[in-house]
């Protein structure tokens, strides 16, 4: 087996500016605060978020969570909004999973673009990617 030099593999990756806001800090529940009523719209209230991917560059960020009930309760998505109030068939749907490109305004972070039971990865769309790249380097190189 061989090994490329650290210094090959180094510069092979690339590079990394974001950072996630720690648990508990302001900014990252402001980030949280601002995704919660979309995803209380579509998959009813209350919700709480475990957090998959938190990514803050500047003034944007890239969110991926998973929304439950309090306490760690599945959500049933037979019996949310977006089903039973839009109609949407959640055997379409890849679970209660939320996607987000958040812009922070003043000291307000926004929901600009978001996703909830996506089957695909919208956010790849290049489109995206002027604003929302340093948040998204493995996707907008």
């Amino acid at each position: 087996m061989r090994f490329l030099p650290l210094a090959f593999v180094l510069f092979a990756l690339p590079a990394q500016a974001w950072t996630e806001p720690p648990r508990g800090s302001a900014e990252r529940r402001a980030m949280m605060d601002a995704m919660r009523p979309l995803a209380e719209w579509d998959l009813g209230a209350p919700i709480e978020f475990i957090v998959q991917s938190l990514r803050v560059e500047g003034k944007v960020a890239f969110a991926a969570v998973e929304p439950q009930r309090p306490g760690g309760i599945p959500i049933d998505l037979a019996r949310t909004p977006l089903v039973e109030r839009d109609g949407m068939d959640p055997d379409y749907l890849d679970g209660p999973a939320m996607q987000a490109l958040l812009q922070k305004q003043g000291n307000t972070w926004v929901v600009v673009h978001h996703g909830i039971g996506a089957t695909d990865v919208w956010y790849a769309d290049p489109v995206y990617c002027e604003n929302w790249g340093p948040v998204l380097p493995e996707i907008c190189r």
